[in-house]
């Protein structure tokens, strides 16, 4: 049976759901599969079909200059977006291990395998994680020749690499060595390279003239304690104990950083790149089940934190579930803690084929207001305006219905940044999206330019005062 859908309201009128000239009366079902629907304000610009050369699912994205690279179990590609209504694969890099999410750096592209493999070369086959000579960790390669990256250096860290953050060095430093810090989880007794308890994260240090000796310096436990227990209940009702974090991003300007740690969120003070230290933490043992990332505003006086109740295989987005599992926990941050305001979460109920469930997203930098556009996985992209931390409202949408073209539960939109005035969302299944939003709540972020952007590492945007109706085409 089809879950209702309801009509949403923004800028105080209905808005069109449904793309093109369907009837009105279909805006209040859910959509067909592949159909698209959104609100009048969001211009889907492109579709760039997943590359045949990679096999799995599409995962994270990064930026850098003309260029975005996406992540995919079994691999990444590059893609050049310099006129991003014409969006081209420049290359594909076959190198399976999950998740392989990406972060660049200069030249330098850094990749996350939190799948243990017969070896760390691009041509390994998954091995059980109970053998000692199994590997997982990072992957660095060397992206200067786009069409043609280069594997660098792999480096094995306990339980692997299920994401990675990129740390900057800091005065002298910042010009010498990039820092990864890894976040893994799920430590097993009969794991030898990632046994329990697994309380911590590791660190690398890369130098960026000689990478190839990039190489673990530090491995700081962040839950002496051992962290939040949980609960040990089986989904939906299940609270993630704490055995390592899950995400963690930085805002190296501030010298702060949020983890998502399974159990808990925690702040941490990164002054010692190499020495982090937890000045904060809180749970949320009614609502939360896993807490899976973070996101800064531009002021660093808020936080918002996802949960990925289901672990993003489930279908949480009904009424059943409700609105505040599965949601973004808004809080707000003044001398060092965090004071939790609201939930959001996606109205837009979905059906029970449809994976749906708080994901990735990143600010849109608009001036004297907090706005952020967030995946929802099968619950399509969205636009949240959370200046006011109590009371989040979305202002934007897009999404598509139930994806048919894989199994159910298997779609979606993994990752939606925002970068240099478009919106770029990595498909499960169907490739990589480019959105352009046009509203003038909005449009003066087109006026701020990125170098480059990675999801973990947060940095600051002029807050520049210009404001736009225009709709700005790159054609």
């Amino acid at each position: 049976m089809l879950t209702p859908r309801k009509i949403i309201v923004l800028a105080g009128a209905a808005v069109a759901l449904i793309a093109g000239s369907l009837p009105a009366q279909a805006a209040t079902s859910i959509p067909a599969p592949g159909e698209i629907v959104k609100s009048d304000n969001v211009r889907h610009v492109l579709n760039v079909p997943k590359p045949a050369a990679l096999t799995d699912i599409n995962t994270d994205i990064a930026f850098q200059g003309d260029y975005a690279y996406v992540g995919n179990y079994s691999g990444f590609s590059i893609y050049d977006i310099r006129r991003p209504s014409r969006t081209k694969l420049v290359s594909s890099v076959v190198c399976p291990g999950g998740q392989m999410d990406v972060s660049v750096h200069g030249n330098l592209l850094f990749a996350a395998v939190d799948s243990s493999r017969n070896n760390d070369s691009c041509n390994s086959t998954s091995q059980s994680a109970a053998i000692k000579e199994s590997w997982e960790g990072v992957r660095i390669f060397d992206i200067s020749d786009k069409s043609n990256p280069k594997y660098v250096k792999a480096i094995e860290t306990n339980c692997g690499s299920h994401t990675l953050t990129l740390v900057p060095g800091k005065g002298r430093d910042r010009n010498r060595n990039i820092y990864v810090y890894v976040s893994s989880y799920g430590p097993r007794a009969t794991f030898p390279d990632c046994a329990p308890p697994h309380d911590k994260i590791s660190i690398i240090k890369t130098p960026l003239r000689d990478p190839a000796a990039s190489a673990i310096v530090a491995t700081p436990v962040l839950f002496p304690d051992g962290g939040n227990p949980g609960n040990g209940l089986p989904y939906p009702d299940g609270k993630s104990a704490t055995s390592g974090c899950h995400d963690i991003t930085v805002y190296a300007e501030k010298d702060i950083a949020a983890g998502a740690c399974m159990g808990e969120g925690v702040m941490l003070d990164i002054s010692d790149r190499v020495n982090p230290k937890v000045t904060e933490t809180v749970r949320d043992d009614v609502n939360f089940a896993f807490w899976h990332s973070a996101t800064f505003n531009n002021a660093g006086t808020k936080v918002v934190f996802t949960d990925e109740l289901g672990g993003g295989g489930a279908p949480t987005c009904n009424a059943a579930i409700g609105p505040n599992r599965g949601a973004n926990a808004n809080y707000d941050l003044a001398n060092g803690k965090l004071t939790f305001k609201s939930y959001y979460k996606i109205d837009r109920h979905q059906a029970d084929s449809e994976n749906c469930v708080a994901h990735n997203g990143s600010l849109i930098p608009v001036k004297g207001k907090d706005i952020m556009v967030q995946a929802w996985y099968q619950g399509g992209v969205s636009v949240v305006d959370f200046t006011d931390t109590a009371r989040p409202e979305q202002i934007a949408f897009f999404e598509r219905g139930p994806d048919n073209t894989a199994p159910a539960l298997n779609g979606g939109f993994w990752s939606a940044y925002y970068y240099n005035g478009y919106i770029y969302a990595s498909d499960f299944n169907l490739g990589l999206d480019v959105l352009q939003l046009n509203d003038p709540r909005t449009n003066k972020a087109k006026h701020v330019k990125f170098d480059v952007f990675n999801p973990q590492t947060q940095t600051s945007y002029a807050e520049h005062g210009h404001d736009d109706d225009d709709d700005d085409d790159d054609d």
